[in-house]
């Protein structure tokens, strides 16, 4: 087995162009970590930001892309326990997974469940223990609630579409076309807002029989802010989890105090290994059942080979994509 592993990078802040394969020294697994041979890799929104140079890995990460991988444990490090050379994971990363091989952390390894490709594997870490974290655990929804989803085809929206309507919610999405809203639907949502022809304030409220949704789930922040105070019900919870269109602006909280509005927002990245294996074994208690039932799998945009990551990116910046785009290190994933 040689040492030399391929992995992605971006020397350079950039476009797609901007990243480079290059061969990097194998890792070598540290105290309860595993070795993993890559099959796939889900890409995300956190790795164009780190592509363009707004997004570097926290401090002792390296500088390969990629924040979830799945594929198969190689060798274990001292201490492991709880895998075993060859078996099939998946696994948060806090970079490292567009890589040929890719050392983990076994506390934050999730067995793949029975009749779960490597390819649906790689793109289920990142967009679901982000939409569990905050969707479920930071902003409470229940069955019988209806949640608004901001961006509903993407990664993010197309998971939290999945999981909401898995565990009895009813959900209202905003998307950037009539297409994009026919795709939502196909999803599972029940209301589909073309946010470019209908204000979704508007819109939700008219949905919701006046009182708006619950929860909201936002990824766009800046403009959307207010609307969504002005929007979420009575006792509402709005989870904050990106600012694509900026994160300063002027803003009237009265309504924070007035509906009794819990607003609660976290990234997944940069948190303690502690906390992302407390939040593992979470999903492995109650959304790997559903996984494993055939539920709320993750929805594939596309997939692309590991040479052609550029071309995964460009799908990614031109925003057409409808669910995951994953990055294939091995045939056959």
């Amino acid at each position: 087995m040689t040492s030399v592993t391929r992995v992605v990078v971006a020397p350079v802040p950039g476009g797609p162009d901007a990243l480079k394969i290059v061969e990097r020294e194998r890792p070598t697994p540290g105290e309860g970590q595993a070795l993993v041979r890559v099959h796939a890799a889900g890409i995300n929104r956190p790795d164009v930001m780190q592509r363009q140079g707004n997004y570097p890995p926290p401090p002792g990460a390296s500088d390969v892309l990629g924040l979830e991988l799945a594929g198969v444990v190689e060798s274990l490090g001292p201490g492991t326990t709880r895998l075993k050379p060859g078996d099939r994971v998946m696994a948060l990363v806090a970079s490292g997974a567009y890589a040929e091989w890719a050392v983990i952390d076994e506390t934050v390894a999730l067995p793949i469940p029975d009749g779960m490709s490597f390819i649906e594997a790689g793109a289920f870490p990142e967009t679901y223990y982000t939409v569990w974290s905050n969707l479920f655990q930071r902003a409470g929804l229940k069955a019988g609630e209806t949640v608004l989803i901001h961006g509903g085809t993407s990664g993010i929206g197309t998971t939290a579409i999945l999981l909401a309507k898995a565990l009895g919610a009813r959900v209202l999405v905003t998307a950037g076309s009539d297409e994009k809203c026919a795709a939502s639907r196909a999803v599972g949502a029940d209301v589909a807002i073309n946010y470019r022809t209908a204000d979704f304030v508007e819109a939700a409220r008219a949905a919701t029989d006046g009182r708006g949704p619950d929860v909201i789930l936002d990824m766009v922040g800046g403009d959307y802010i207010p609307r969504n105070l002005d929007c979420i019900a009575a006792d509402g919870r709005i989870a904050q989890i990106a600012f694509q269109h900026g994160s300063k602006l002027e803003l009237d909280l009265l309504p924070l105090l007035m509906k009794r509005i819990t607003f609660t927002g976290a990234t997944l990245r940069a948190r303690p290994v502690a906390m992302k294996a407390a939040l593992t074994a979470s999903l492995a208690a109650h959304v790997l059942p559903l996984i494993a039932a055939g539920k709320a799998k993750p929805l594939i945009d596309s997939t692309f080979p590991f040479e052609r990551v550029a071309a995964a990116h460009a799908r990614m910046d031109a925003g057409e994509h409808v669910g995951k785009i994953v990055l294939v290190m091995q045939e056959g994933a």
